[in-house]
């Protein structure tokens, strides 16, 4: 049975289900988040790890978040949209920064980019990508070095574990 499902915002987006997506999102304006806005932000993708999506790998930048994951199905075999998990992981983050910064407005920018992981690419590749992200920006030396990085492996095996 293929699970498929088009949704549209400013750019059409696509899911098949049993796929991998990385996806990107950027705050409003490239607002930099502070170091306590990414704590909350990496929280939340922890949050869905496992009940909306399986989460290979993300990281919070200053301005922008990835994401390595593959939809779970809900009780009916269907795949979680995409569109629900990223609004389920962008709304409790931003009400939940609001909250920590004492602040009020908009966090991230509605629209995201997702890109389905084919075939012929490698999701160790895609890991790679997400984890080196803060390595080339010069925001760390290493990925393990990086606070706001989650990896099943580790951090998920301790939610577990």
């Amino acid at each position: 049975m293929q699970d498929y499902r088009a949704y549209r915002r400013n750019l059409p987006h696509y899911q098949n289900a049993n796929r991998i997506y990385l996806v990107t999102f950027v705050t409003h304006a490239r607002w930099s988040l502070p170091p306590l806005a990414r704590d909350v932000a990496i929280q939340e993708v922890s949050n869905i790890h496992n009940l909306h999506a399986f989460i290979h790998a993300s990281v919070v930048m200053p301005d922008h978040v990835h994401c390595v994951m593959q939809p779970l199905r809900d009780d009916a075999g269907i795949s979680f949209p995409l569109a629900v998990i990223l609004g389920k992981l962008k709304g409790r983050s931003a009400r939940f920064i609001n909250l920590a910064l004492g602040r009020h407005g908009t966090v991230w920018l509605d629209e995201s980019h997702d890109h389905q992981v084919r075939d012929d690419e490698s999701l160790v590749e895609k890991i790679e990508y997400v984890l080196q992200n803060p390595v080339r920006r010069g925001l760390s030396r290493t990925p393990d070095e990086y606070r706001w990085i989650w990896r099943w492996w580790i951090e998920g095996k301790k939610q577990t574990g």
